[in-house]
């Protein structure tokens, strides 16, 4: 490229509107838990938010969330974020792995590879694949872009032992808290905070 007094196209200092996917949890919808409050914040810092709501939610399956989630990013870049609740988690990591795109980077709130505390035969049925279906997190590294999890040291479905797999097989920030269950609460700033931190390419 030429070293002289003329100037670079103006085309490339226009900074590309940065999107946020939302992907509730099992039994969840947009409306779910911290998703609407979370989704108002980001939008008025002025992030592009689309808070999906993930098909048959009483009884996630994977194929049907992988196929939904890209059905409604279409075009995976840099300047996409995704945020995730419990097997929401695990959909956005599943999706990742199948890219040949990158994001820009992944917030995950009590993600898991393992679980704990479920009630019924039919619970465990619904989880068995989501659980025992192979993984490729060296992919999914390598697409995410940068990654924070979130882990409470009291939720009932997931063993704080994951956060350290999370942050040896991923490289996470992990960010445990205290007392926060299974993070079903209407609003929680230290996620807005991450991922304001994440969207500006903040550490």
């Amino acid at each position: 490229r030429s070293h002289g007094s003329n100037p670079a196209p103006a085309i490339f200092y226009f900074k590309k509107m940065k999107k946020v996917i939302l992907v509730h949890g099992w039994g969840g919808s947009p409306e779910s838990n911290w998703m609407p409050w979370l989704k108002e914040q980001l939008e008025l810092k002025g992030f592009k938010v689309n808070a999906l709501a993930m098909p048959d939610a009483d009884s996630p399956k994977i194929r049907e969330w992988i196929a939904f989630l890209g059905k409604n990013i279409k075009k995976l870049s840099k300047s996409t974020f995704l945020i995730g609740h419990s097997i929401g988690c695990q959909a956005i990591l599943r999706y990742l792995q199948n890219k040949k795109e990158k994001a820009g980077g992944i917030i995950l709130v009590a993600p898991w590879f393992h679980l704990k505390g479920l009630e019924s035969e039919e619970e465990e049925n619904i989880a068995k694949p989501w659980l025992e279906e192979k993984i490729n997190l060296n992919i999914i590294k390598k697409n995410a872009g940068r990654i924070v999890a979130f882990f409470s040291d009291n939720d009932p479905f997931v063993p704080l032992s994951d956060a350290a797999l999370f942050r040896e097989k991923l490289g996470a920030k992990v960010i445990i808290k205290k007392n926060k269950g299974h993070f079903v609460g209407a609003k929680y700033s230290f996620i807005l905070e991450e991922a304001k931190n994440v969207g500006s390419g903040n550490r």
